[in-house]
C-alpha cells in the first residue's frame, strides 16, 4: 500500500535529517489518520485509490500555496514547496495524456459532457486529471 511507502520514507526521511520531506510525509500520514476514522465510521477501509486522491489534494494545496507565494516573491519557500511536491508526485499513477483522453472519448457512443465525465470518474478515477478530460471535451 502507498501508506507503507510512504512511512518508510518518513522513517528514511527523519534518518537524513530532512525536515522538509518529514514535514510533507507527516501531513500525508495525517490526513490518511483522518481518512481512517471516517472510513471505519462508515464501515470502511481506507485503500490506495482513497490515498491517490489525498495526495492529489495535498498536491493542488501546495501548487495554491506555492502560487501565494510567488506573488509575494519568497522564492526560499516556492523552492521548499517544488521540493515537497516532487516527493508526492512519486507516489501518484501515470496520469493519461491529452492524446490518450481523445482517443478515449472518440471510443464512446455519447459524447455529452455528463456521460463522457461519468465515463472517466467511473473508469479512470486517479488515473487522470478531470480538468483535462473536460479540457479536451470543449476542444472536439
Amino acid at each position: 500500500m502507498i501508506i507503507e511507502e510512504i512511512k518508510k520514507a518518513n522513517i528514511q526521511a527523519m534518518k537524513d535529517k530532512d525536515q522538509k520531506a518529514r514535514a510533507i510525509y507527516s501531513v500525508i500520514m495525517n490526513k490518511h489518520l483522518m481518512a481512517t476514522v471516517d472510513a471505519r465510521t462508515n464501515g470502511k477501509e481506507v485503500d490506495d485509490a482513497d490515498m491517490v486522491r489525498i495526495i492529489q489534494k495535498t498536491i493542488k494545496e501546495l501548487e495554491e500555496e506555492r502560487d501565494n507565494y510567488k506573488k509575494v516573491g519568497n522564492l526560499e519557500e516556492v523552492e521548499s514547496i517544488e521540493y515537497q511536491k516532487s516527493l508526492l508526485e512519486k507516489y501518484l499513477p501515470k496520469l493519461l495524456s491529452n492524446e490518450e483522453i481523445k482517443a478515449i472519448i472518440m471510443t464512446l457512443d455519447d459524447k455529452t459532457v455528463p456521460s463522457v465525465m461519468r465515463h472517466f470518474k467511473t473508469n479512470y478515477n486517479g488515473k487522470c486529471d478531470m480538468k483535462a478530460v473536460s479540457d479536451v471535451l470543449k476542444t472536439l
